[in-house]
């Protein structure tokens, strides 16, 4: 998300700092992290010290973390307001803390509301959905009647390709499986005994890794995109990307897949193999036109950028 919204920001004017990688390639002010491991109690700590010292020599007006908590500490009683971004799992411990130690000048986004859930007792929060450059995503009105589906993601099993695979068997469709194989035997494994044996030319593909061109012409020229995922999900930005181009999106009702997917406007909802197989069958239903419409409305850069200035100004008249 940081590449996306770097531009935008500064495109309107604003001042950008980034605490990053020291081999991050931005077009703004960058500082670069000491630290190398996140999970490291003494690289912590320098990066704890390297946004400490920054802030002391610079006075930011808004300090939006995208990382870890732990790396405010030093700033959290500090009366200026921060922004905490939660992409993954949420700590019930890590917003407690951070609301005490902040005394209301730390405040929560998360990308999903089903991330929020289970703890949106504990804190006020805004849910803001990752976003993707619209303009790098070239919709296609129309695809031809054979036109595949496809999987996009990575070939494990929580990601569901092997349901994918059972889906367009079942509806008499070709797949086209796109997306790095993880490391470890588990995962090779995965692939070699539950993806491989299915692989047949022109019918059921593996094309492997892709590039963002590579992407943008997969997903272009789809049916639809399957999303048969088998875990709690925080946001899968490869939904909002097959909507930029036009392309409906199938999938599993967990983690935020029925937040992205309204359901008969941009997709189907489904709760189990056999309903994506007939949803398949419905995917002539589905405007391309409002499926592109609708990632312009939700997940487009310039909406993201929106949403955080706004919080940022809100924040700072508190």
């Amino acid at each position: 998300m940081i590449a996306i919204m770097i531009p935008e920001l500064l495109k309107r004017g604003h001042q950008v700092t980034l605490f990053a990688h020291p081999n991050s390639k931005i077009a703004c002010n960058l500082i670069p992290y000491s630290g190398k491991s996140s999970v490291s109690l003494v690289d912590t700590w320098k990066n704890m010290q390297c946004i400490k010292k920054a802030y002391f020599a610079k006075k930011f007006d808004v300090l939006h973390s995208f990382g870890r908590l732990a790396y405010l500490l030093p700033l959290l009683s500090k009366p200026f307001p921060k922004i905490m971004t939660y992409q993954r799992k949420i700590s019930p411990r890590s917003i407690l803390w951070g609301s005490r130690l902040s005394r209301g000048s730390l405040h929560f986004t998360a990308i999903s509301h089903h991330m929020v859930e289970p703890v949106k007792k504990l804190s006020d929060w805004k849910v803001i959905y990752n976003a993707v450059d619209i303009r790098t995503f070239q919709f296609q009105a129309q695809v031809d009647s054979q036109a595949p589906l496809i999987f996009l993601g990575r070939v494990e099993e929580i990601k569901g390709p092997h349901l994918a695979i059972e889906v367009a068997q079942k509806s008499g469709r070709r797949l086209l499986i796109a997306g790095n194989i993880p490391q470890g035997s588990k995962h090779q494994n995965y692939f070699e005994t539950r993806i491989k044996p299915h692989l047949m030319p022109r019918f059921i593909d593996y094309i492997g890794p892709v590039e963002d061109a590579q992407k943008n012409e997969l997903l272009r020229q789809a049916a639809a995109l399957l999303m048969p995922i088998l875990w709690e999900e925080p946001f899968g930005i490869v939904m909002a990307e097959a909507l930029a181009c036009g392309t409906p999106v199938i999938g599993l009702r967990q983690g935020s897949v029925p937040e992205v997917i309204l359901q008969g406007q941009n997709g189907f909802v489904c709760d189990s193999v056999g309903e994506m197989i007939v949803a398949v069958a419905k995917i002539g239903q589905i405007s391309r036109a409002k499926c592109r419409e609708d990632a312009e409305k939700r997940f487009s850069h310039s909406v993201l950028v929106d949403q955080y200035e706004n919080l940022y100004q809100s924040a700072l008249k508190k």
